[in-house]
C-alpha cells in the first residue's frame, strides 16, 4: 500500500482516540512501524489495545499467517511453528488469513491448536460457499476485510438499491448495512477510514439496528449474482 507513513501514524491515532482499540496490520501493508509509532505516542496502556498482525512488537494479541500459498504439504509444518510462537508467549492468539477450506482442512489433521480466526475478504459478491458454516462448525471465527467493497469498488452492481432502502429504512449510512450484514453473520468487520466522523458514525449507527432475516437473505441472494474480488485475483 501506497500510503505514508505520517498519514498511518495520524490515522491510526485518531481511531484510538476514538476509542477503536483493534488495530490489524501487516509487514505487506506497511503500517506496522506506524501503529508502533501511534501507540505510544497515544498514551493508551498497551493492555488495552488488541493488535492483529503478521510481524511485529514485543508481543501480539493476533498473530495470522498472512496467506495459504506455499509449497504442498507445507502448511502443517508452518502450523506447528505457529503454536510455538503461541506457547512462547510472544502471540495471544494465533490464526490464519485468506485460507479457504481445504487449507484449514489441511492443518487441522495435526493441529494441537484451532486457528481463532481466519481472516477473508468477504462482501455480498465474494461470499465463499460453505467456508463460514466450516469455520464456525469447528469453532473457528471469521473476520472480513473489504466488507465495504459492494460500495466502494463495484458499483453499479445487483446490491446498489437493496443498500439505499434499507440505509433508508434505518435511517443509516449504506456502509452501516453492508457492516451491519456482516456483524448479524457473526463476521468481525475490519474496515478503515481517515475520518473521524465515519468512525464515530459506526459506534452510533452500527449498536441502533439488525437486519430481519428476509433483508440478510436479499443482500445475498443478489449478491450472489455477481462474482467480484479485490485481493489475490489471480
Amino acid at each position: 500500500m501506497n500510503i505514508k507513513h505520517e498519514d498511518v501514524v495520524k490515522a491510526t491515532r485518531m481511531a484510538i482516540e476514538s476509542e477503536y482499540y483493534h488495530l490489524d496490520g501487516a509487514e505487506m501493508y506497511g503500517n506496522e512501524a506506524a501503529f508502533g509509532v501511534a501507540i505510544k505516542e497515544s498514551g493508551i496502556p498497551r493492555d488495552k489495545l488488541f493488535v492483529t498482525t503478521k510481524l511485529g512488537l514485543d508481543y501480539v494479541d493476533l498473530y495470522l499467517i498472512h496467506q495459504p500459498f506455499t509449497a504442498p504439504g507445507e502448511l502443517p509444518r508452518m502450523w506447528t511453528e505457529m503454536e510455538a510462537i503461541k506457547n512462547s508467549g510472544k502471540a495471544k492468539s494465533i490464526g490464519v488469513s485468506n485460507f479457504l477450506q481445504a487449507h484449514l482442512e489441511d492443518i487441522l489433521k495435526t493441529a494441537k491448536v484451532v486457528p481463532a480466526i481466519n481472516q477473508i475478504e468477504y462482501h455480498p459478491y465474494l461470499q465463499h460457499g460453505t467456508l463460514l458454516e466450516f469455520c464456525h462448525k469447528n469453532n473457528i471465527a471469521v473476520s472480513a476485510y473489504s466488507p465495504l467493497t459492494a460500495i466502494t469498488k463495484a458499483r453499479p452492481e445487483p446490491v446498489d438499491e437493496a443498500y439505499a432502502s434499507l440505509a433508508e429504512k434505518y435511517v443509516v449510512t449504506e456502509a452501516d448495512i453492508a457492516i451491519r450484514w456482516c456483524l448479524d453473520q457473526d463476521i468481525v468487520a475490519i474496515t478503515m477510514s481517515s475520518s473521524k466522523e465515519r468512525l464515530e458514525g459506526y459506534k452510533t449507527n452500527l449498536a441502533k439496528f439488525k437486519l430481519l432475516p428476509d433483508e440478510m437473505k436479499q443482500i445475498y441472494d443478489l449478491g450472489s449474482q455477481k462474482h467480484y474480488r479485490i485481493c489475490y485475483n489471480g
